[in-house]
C-alpha cells in the first residue's frame, strides 16, 4: 500500500513517498507554500499520479501532547485536503521529526552547510517512516498466521 507523507510547514510542504508495499519512506520534494487550497489541490494530484492509497500528514503537537496554533492550522490544512481527495487523509504526531531528521544528518557526517537546506521533504519521510513502521508490525503478525 503506496503512502503520501506531508511535513507541513509556513513556507514549505516536505512531501515523502512510500514503496509500493507501504514499508520504507523516501523523500520526495518539496513544495512551496502557495495557498492552503492550491496546496491541498497539488497534494490531492500528485497522490492520484502516483497511485497512492492514503495521505500521511505530521501533525505538530505541543510538548505536552496538545493542539497548539500550529497544529489547530495543519488540522485547517488536513480538512482542505480531505475536500481535494477520497483518498483517507491520517493525521500522525510528528514530535521531534526536524530534531530526528538533523541528527540523521549528523550521523551521515553531512556539512553544517546541507544541514541548513530546507530539510522539509527528509522531514516528511521521517515522519511517514515512523507511521509505516508502526503498522508493519501488525501487518507481518497477520500474514505470518
Amino acid at each position: 500500500m503506496k503512502h503520501l507523507g506531508i511535513d507541513h510547514g509556513n513556507k514549505r510542504i516536505g512531501i515523502a513517498i512510500s514503496d509500493e508495499l507501504g514499508m520504507v519512506a523516501r523523500a520526495f520534494m518539496i513544495l512551496e507554500h502557495v495557498s492552503r487550497q492550491e496546496d491541498a489541490l497539488f497534494i490531492s494530484r500528485l497522490a492520484q499520479q502516483h497511485a497512492c492509497e492514503a495521505i500521511v500528514v505530521g501533525l505538530p503537537l505541543d510538548s505536552d501532547g496538545q493542539i497548539g496554533p500550529r497544529a489547530r492550522s495543519v488540522n485547517r490544512f488536513i480538512e482542505a485536503l480531505s475536500t481535494q481527495t477520497n483518498l483517507p487523509v491520517i493525521s500522525w504526531d510528528e514530535s521531534n521529526s526536524t530534531i530526528k531528521t538533523i541528527q540523521a544528518s549528523l550521523l551521515r557526517g553531512e556539512k553544517a552547510k546541507k544541514r541548513r537546506e530546507a530539510m522539509d521533504d527528509q522531514a516528511a519521510a521521517m515522519i511517514l517512516q515512523d507511521y509505516l513502521d508502526h503498522y508493519q508490525p501488525q501487518q507481518k503478525g497477520a500474514s505470518c498466521e
